[in-house]
């Protein structure tokens, strides 16, 4: 029969907890403790005693407590410092993940169950991986563990509490962020081109803002971003992170009403703290030739681009319905007609044309529709964090958001590749249409947008 050492046993590795003990004849299984501590925030991490020392000094003081249940503290520590719990995209728990399906531990410990995560899903996803391998869920300071029904349900009830507040916290963010652009506060970002920040304020980089000049003045000179796109790369021109001028950032900048003294919040401009770099007569200049290049290019191209839904849009019985078009005292009028139609007649065709342009634009509103409701920018998320581990789902809503704002300014060829991109197959029916929409095109968007670096840094 083994016996017990009364001196005190440092802690050890997962490895060494095969053995049992005795404890006055009873057999006691040693169980292996894991202890997993967070913060937020960075601040104070360097000091002799932080808040992850504070907690795992509570945790181990509760494993000591239940000694005589066989607990004991690996060694290992599972530590993370300045870490969301919004997300699983932690080091530390990740290792934890690793040696819990590893099975090399029996018990998590934590200081409190926020710890571990604020969201509800992710923590009930944590919960079932942690049952699933036998492993115990102990929050010190809230006094339950998952072995039973009720601090399962003690657990949920928490759980959602602990989302709530990082719900309440991100609307209390969000409002003050709102309430000081209201008052033309910078809230930080990128920094646009002809700026620098200091002491939290945009103060004019006067070489920069001379180049930014220059760029507003050649474009009402040239009318034409394409071609000033094709001088600037040319010549090399390059932004403050060292990307190239292109079309697509030099649109956004274009755009940008922080070089006439605004400050932006949800697409509403305020007057900022910021002194302007571009004069009210070149920016209406500028915007004069901005929209009417975009209705010059919708009249002139349409006809002669590729359609926007071909080879995407079907008749309710199943045939593809392909593009043509009828000409009449000169002018160009585009339809989509059945492939039934075409071969047999409309006869047994229950939608045998529609207008190019009504079908084409009620798919786009839609597009743009779906774009911004929660359950296809979570899907986007969840499909795009598999290539971006540090991407958040308000990445992906603003990725979604710019491009809504982006639409009107592609060319009609970008436009359709986009369609490609996003579209899978549309079924037209007399009374409905049903469209599939690729979360794989989604995912590819955002990445193509530059969620969470290129759309913000192009639109400065």
């Amino acid at each position: 029969m083994l016996k017990t050492s009364r001196a005190k046993a440092p802690r050890r590795t997962a490895e060494t907890f095969a053995a049992y003990a005795t404890d006055r004849g009873k057999i006691t299984r040693k169980l292996r403790c894991a202890i997993y501590t967070r913060k937020s925030s960075e601040e104070g991490l360097d000091m002799d005693f932080n808040s992850l020392d504070a907690q795992r000094e509570s945790c181990e003081a509760y494993i000591s407590s239940q000694k005589a249940e066989g607990w004991l503290a690996v060694a290992d520590d599972y530590d993370d410092g300045g870490f969301s719990g919004g997300t699983l995209e932690r080091p530390a728990l990740k290792r934890l993940l690793a040696d819990v399906t590893a099975r090399k531990i029996d018990v998590i410990v934590v200081y409190k169950i926020d710890r571990l995560s604020r969201s509800m899903l992710d923590f009930l996803n944590l919960v079932e991986l942690f049952e699933r391998h036998g492993v115990t869920f102990v929050s010190v300071t809230q006094s339950f563990n998952t072995k039973d029904a009720m601090g399962r349900m003690a657990l949920n009830i928490l759980v959602t509490f602990a989302q709530f507040e990082r719900e309440l916290i991100g609307e209390r963010i969000r409002d003050k962020v709102a309430a000081s652009r209201k008052r033309g506060k910078w809230m930080g970002g990128w920094t646009p081109l002809g700026y620098e920040v200091r002491d939290r304020k945009l103060w004019i980089h006067e070489a920069d803002a001379e180049r930014v000049r220059t760029i507003f003045r050649r474009f009402v000179q040239l009318k034409s971003a394409t071609l000033l796109a094709r001088e600037l790369i040319a010549a090399g021109e390059r932004n403050r992170y060292g990307h190239l001028l292109d079309k697509g950032v030099l649109y956004k900048l274009l755009n940008n009403r922080v070089y006439i003294g605004d400050a932006v919040h949800k697409g509403t401009a305020y007057p900022g703290e910021h002194e302007p770099i571009i004069d009210k007569k070149l920016w209406d200049e500028a915007h004069v030739i901005l929209k009417g290049n975009a209705r010059t290019r919708a009249g002139q191209a349409r006809a002669q681009t590729p359609a926007l839904l071909r080879g995407k849009l079907f008749g309710a019985d199943g045939a593809a319905m392909s593009p043509t078009h009828t000409r009449k005292a000169g002018k160009i009028y585009r339809y989509y007609m059945s492939q039934t139609a075409m071969k047999r007649g409309g006869s047994d065709c229950p939608v045998r044309q529609v207008p190019a342009a009504e079908i084409e634009k009620i798919v786009i509103d839609q597009i743009r529709s779906l774009l911004q409701t929660p359950e296809v920018i979570v899907q986007t998320w969840r499909a795009a964090r598999k290539l971006r581990h540090d991407l958040t789902e308000n990445d992906v809503r603003d990725a979604l958001i710019a491009f809504d704002e982006l639409w009107t300014e592609l060319f009609p060829a970008e436009q359709a590749r986009i369609v490609e991109l996003l579209v899978g197959r549309i079924e037209l029916y007399p009374d409905r249409i049903d469209m599939e929409l690729k979360v794989e095109g989604l995912t590819s968007l955002c990445s193509e947008l530059g969620a969470p670096i290129t759309i913000q840094q192009a639109a400065e």
